[in-house]
């Protein structure tokens, strides 16, 4: 198939985006916590990370479905929660739905997404996981819960990793704010990429769709803290979702076996994509460590750093009983629309399956750390 959005790989997306999109809302989507290390080592540490070819494996036909709570999912990978997608095309979050839809994977609805979470259910037909980030208020949160309920949900992701927002330097130094304001420095951005600014004018300005007055709730805001969210809080949560419980950012050994015995459903490991804590710890050596402390059968959810299909099989290797990517699939749609999205998605799908046959492996619930070659093997 003729590749006509000049994808071939994450870093394409990423370049092409780059161009087109403001410079503002290129570093919002691209940017980490202050200076980006964090997220540049983990990078490194996946990077790094050697698989063991094996040759002469019948490897002929492979499959890349992936078991996962009460469904299983046609691609080992899914979408990330991501905050106000529209910002990269507008639609994006309906694009994400579709996608989510089509190869039955799931897609996460943000609670600062740009798509209300009713339109995203109803779009990812069933497949669309509600994450709630506790944005100080219980009673909104609460409400949140109950919409998610009502629209069908069965999963929630409680994103735990936000007790204050990351200072992220990148959005400073260009004054982005949710809702925009717009001063003389961000309309000559806007100018100087008349692409975006004029298909995003005409489907009218990204907002926090989740808060609006229809729903009888305040606006968002992202700066506000959130460090009254406690282990009480936690439970207090657990007691009202009836349905899959997942906790979203966790890098610590103690607090996923606490997290067990709270009775939640799967961990979440993730750094929030490098976007909180330069210092974190790097979230894909710590889910080896807590696929080691947890055991093999309590579900674990990877995201943070995944750029490709060999990242991908990594990641299992290391534990995980999924994979979810974020920062890429904006970066499709801004450099190709829905078009990208589906360019993007295909070249993941063939660098994952292209990559089990290397390692001879034909299907990608059989990878495990034996295809891992440890550092005094890897020369």
């Amino acid at each position: 198939m003729r590749n006509g959005s000049g994808i071939h790989t994450s870093e394409d997306a990423r370049a092409i985006a780059r161009r087109r999109l403001p410079w503002m809302v290129f570093d919002y989507i691209d940017g980490a916590a202050a200076e980006g290390r964090g997220e540049q080592l983990n990078r490194r540490a996946i990077v790094d990370t050697r698989l063991q070819t094996r040759i002469l494996r019948n490897v002929e036909n492979r499959s890349l479905h992936v078991p996962l709570f009460k469904k299983v999912c046609e691609l080992p990978y899914g979408i990330a929660p991501m905050g106000m997608c529209n910002l990269s095309c507008p639609g994006a979050d309906t694009m994400l739905a579709r996608l989510a839809a089509k190869f039955n994977i799931p897609v996460g609805a943000s609670t600062a997404a740009s798509t209300s979470l009713e339109d995203i259910a109803s779009t990812a037909n069933g497949n669309a996981w509600f994450q709630l980030y506790f944005g100080g208020d219980r009673q909104v949160s609460d409400q949140l819960i109950d919409r998610a309920e009502a629209a069908g949900y069965d999963v929630l992701v409680f994103t735990a990793d936000v007790p204050e927002v990351g200072r992220r330097p990148r959005e400073l130094r260009h004054g982005f704010t949710m809702p925009f304001r717009i001063g003389p420095r961000q309309f000559f951005d806007f100018a100087m990429h008349p692409q975006w600014s004029i298909r995003s004018l005409l489907a009218g300005a990204p907002t926090l769709a989740n808060f609006d007055p229809v729903h009888g709730q305040a606006n968002f805001d992202r700066t506000r803290s959130r460090a009254g969210a406690d282990w009480t809080f936690l439970k207090q949560i657990r007691d009202r979702w009836k349905g899959t419980l997942v906790v979203k950012g966790v890098l610590s050994v103690d607090d996923a076996v606490e997290l067990v015995s709270c009775g939640i459903d799967a961990i979440q490991v993730s750094s929030h994509g490098g976007r909180q804590l330069d210092s974190a710890p790097l979230p894909f050596e710590a889910l080896g460590r807590i696929r080691s402390a947890l055991g093999d059968d309590f579900p674990l959810i990877y995201d943070s750093g995944i750029r490709s299909g060999e990242d991908i099989v990594k990641a299992y290797a290391m534990g995980a009983n999924y994979v979810m990517l974020g920062r890429p699939w904006q970066f499709a749609m801004a450099a190709d629309g829905e078009r990208g999205l589906h360019t993007f998605c295909d070249v993941i799908r063939n660098e994952t399956s292209i990559t089990l046959a290397q390692i001879g492996i034909d299907d990608i619930s059989k990878v495990d750390q034996n295809v891992l070659l440890h550092s005094n093997q890897a020369r």
